[in-house]
């Protein structure tokens, strides 16, 4: 069954594309990262996400409201990590600096197919800011830089043995997923059979900058 889904959304995939007018491009590392985003609704809470193939990259943020407000307001948030605490939080809505926090996330397939991965994670400090520069019904505007904490991910040896040639062909289709569509699909290594290895570095993004169409055909989850 989900072959035939991958079938039909190649078959529109040209289609997908031609109708999606957002637009992201950041430097990581000094190598410019340059698709369409999309946004993913889940009740009344939602990110975007901006994806690719060959490699495989994936970059989300979420944007949480002081306010408690569904769209983002025009002004900074600051990204911090996802554990941030409730009381630093509170502190920080009482500064009146930024709008409110944001948490980013970056995967990078390192070794194909989906072997390896690089993921950064929004730092707990220091971690940069996105300003959001347009924001109302009809579309999102913004800029980011952000500092990543890096780690390296690889496919445990059991994963790979008992996945066999099952598991390869998930990854391809999930490929082609990815390729149709422009969502990500299985691409997080995090608790899906890879082992966080030892190795830990820092992700640098810059000069990010993105345009977010909102439409009412987003999926929800």
């Amino acid at each position: 069954m989900k072959s035939v889904f991958i079938c039909l959304l190649l078959l529109t995939s040209s289609y997908v594309f031609a109708q999606n007018e957002n637009t992201l491009s950041v430097q990581i590392d000094g190598k410019e990262f340059k698709t369409a985003p999309r946004r993913i609704r889940m009740g009344s809470v939602w990110y975007i996400t901006a994806n690719a193939v060959k490699p495989d990259k994936s970059l989300r943020f979420w944007f949480a409201n002081f306010n408690k407000t569904e769209l983002p307001e025009v002004g900074q948030y600051l990204i911090v990590e996802e554990n941030y605490s409730n009381k630093e939080i509170k502190q920080l809505a009482e500064e009146g600096k930024y709008k409110g926090i944001a948490f980013v996330k970056y995967v990078e397939e390192t070794k194909t197919p989906r072997m390896e991965y690089h993921v950064g994670k929004s730092r707990h400090i220091n971690g940069g800011i996105i300003e959001v520069t347009t924001s109302n019904a009809n579309v999102i505007e913004g800029k980011f830089t952000a500092n990543l904490d890096g780690t390296h991910f690889k496919e445990k040896a059991t994963a790979t043995a008992f996945g066999g040639v099952g598991r390869i062909i998930n990854k391809m289709e999930d490929k082609a997923v990815t390729s149709a569509t422009g969502y990500d699909s299985d691409i997080d290594p995090e608790g899906n059979g890879y082992k966080r290895t030892d190795q830990k570095d820092e992700l640098v993004l810059t000069n990010g900058v993105f345009k977010l169409q909102l439409t009412k055909t987003e999926p929800a989850k």
